[in-house]
């Protein structure tokens, strides 16, 4: 049996197209992307070393996984969602938001398989996994959540803190919970996660002036080059090998592998992926260099499925086959577009394999991190692809806290009043879980 990548997102005419339409692609050949992404090419990791300290970066190991969550929010499919009459309903999915449609599908009554009929305002859980049928199949509105230990996991977390918002509530509507936990959500996003990985300057920018580039005036899109490059980064932060709790450490893959129930030695231990007040420092991310770890440069049969060319394990291969696919315009073209100075041949490391052209903007991105940002963060290339899409979704959906209220700040109980992080989230849901 096999799954769809926990990577891969569906791709509709109404909900992608170019961030710059105007650049010529990259053009590149087979071969070229098979030396580049395979094992023992520039994007290959695995060279046995376990994880050494120089790897590590200034985020908390657990934020690529948060960034993944958000990556499926995003690129949630909510047409099916909508009367197929209702002109306005069915526009209205096609918006690409950051609204948690993959945790509360249809709500109580359009999906009530996934709420509580004893409270329905509360969603449904297990006591350390999602509720599953009788075959381990999660019951949730996004598969792609399942699709290994980690998003499983964050996906309960978020039903969890869900159900502590209801509790906390005096007013205990369903409504008036979900509202206020998208609203938290949608303000992490914005003032914790996303000055972490393009750096806090240009984030302060785009909170207080908003994009440049990304404007879909009453179509919001997922830019091509932010799926299927820029936010991409995420897979050179993974590490090959985790801590979960105090118990166990495995590799991601084929340890952690999804699809299937949550084993109690597997439960997650937050501390060991974020930064939690009262606890010793989580492990770090990886640092964004061009390189991924073994765990993704050999992926298993059961996320690739059978493939004709081994390269095709090779996570990286496939980011890189993706990008070709949308005729992406080359990093450096799109750095001269934004006023940014191209990497230099040395910098981007790809005279040694005799590669003369321009550079992948996936691969571009990630070694642009490294020579601008230290691997700790996006440089300025990536950053603004990434951070213009985030705050641009959240600008043009009528229903966010930036439109609806833009003066708005948390009102849960945080370690600073008037902010909320991750750390909150997560300190709040697990306190409070029922």
């Amino acid at each position: 049996m096999t799954h769809q990548h926990l990577s891969d997102a569906p791709v509709t005419a109404q909900a992608y197209g170019l961030l710059f339409p105007g650049l010529p692609p990259l053009v590149t050949d087979e071969s070229f992307i098979d030396r580049l992404g395979n094992i023992g090419g520039p994007c290959d990791g695995s060279d046995g070393a376990a994880d050494p300290e120089r790897d590590d970066a200034r985020e908390a190991a657990g934020s690529p996984f948060f960034g993944q969550f958000v990556a499926h929010d995003i690129t949630a499919d909510r047409s099916a969602l909508a009367p197929h009459s209702d002109v306005e309903a069915l526009r209205n999915a096609r918006r690409q938001k950051l609204d948690l449609e993959g945790l509360y599908g249809a709500g109580p009554v359009g999906d009530p398989f996934l709420y509580d009929a004893r409270d329905s305002a509360k969603l449904l859980i297990g006591d350390d996994d999602l509720q599953r049928n009788v075959q381990g199949t999660a019951i949730i509105g996004d598969p792609r959540n399942d699709s290994h230990l980690f998003m499983s996991q964050m996906h309960l977390l978020m039903a969890r803190f869900h159900n502590a918002v209801v509790d906390w509530l005096s007013d205990k509507r369903f409504a008036t919970a979900q509202q206020l936990v998208r609203w938290h959500y949608q303000w992490i996003v914005l003032h914790d996660f996303l000055p972490g990985l393009i750096g806090p300057a240009l984030a302060t920018e785009l909170v207080e002036s908003g994009p440049t580039y990304y404007n879909p005036v009453d179509e919001p899109y997922v830019p091509l080059e932010f799926a299927h490059a820029a936010y991409r980064y995420g897979h050179g932060q993974i590490r090959s090998r985790y801590q979960v709790n105090a118990a166990t450490a495995a590799p991601l893959f084929p340890d952690f592998i999804g699809f299937r129930p949550v084993e109690r030695s597997h439960v997650v231990d937050w501390a060991y992926l974020f930064d939690l007040p009262g606890r010793a420092p989580a492990p770090r991310a990886r640092k964004i260099d061009g390189r991924l770890p073994r765990s993704l440069m050999r992926l298993p049969e059961a996320i690739t499925g059978a493939v004709a060319n081994s390269a095709q394990r090779a996570l990286s291969v496939r980011d890189l086959q993706r990008g070709q696919a949308c005729a992406l315009a080359s990093g450096e073209t799109i750095a001269r577009h934004l006023g940014v100075e191209p990497l230099t041949r040395d910098q981007v490391g790809l005279r040694a394999m005799g590669w003369a052209g321009e550079t992948p903007l996936w691969y571009y991105i990630l070694r642009e991190a490294a020579v601008a940002g230290n691997g700790d963060q996006l440089g300025p290339v990536g950053g603004r692809i990434v951070g213009e899409v985030l705050a641009g979704l959240l600008d043009h959906d009528p229903q966010s806290f930036r439109v609806m209220n833009p003066t708005w700040r948390p009102v849960l109980p945080s370690a600073v009043a008037g902010e909320f992080t991750i750390a909150d989230l997560v300190v709040f849901a697990e306190g409070r879980a029922t």
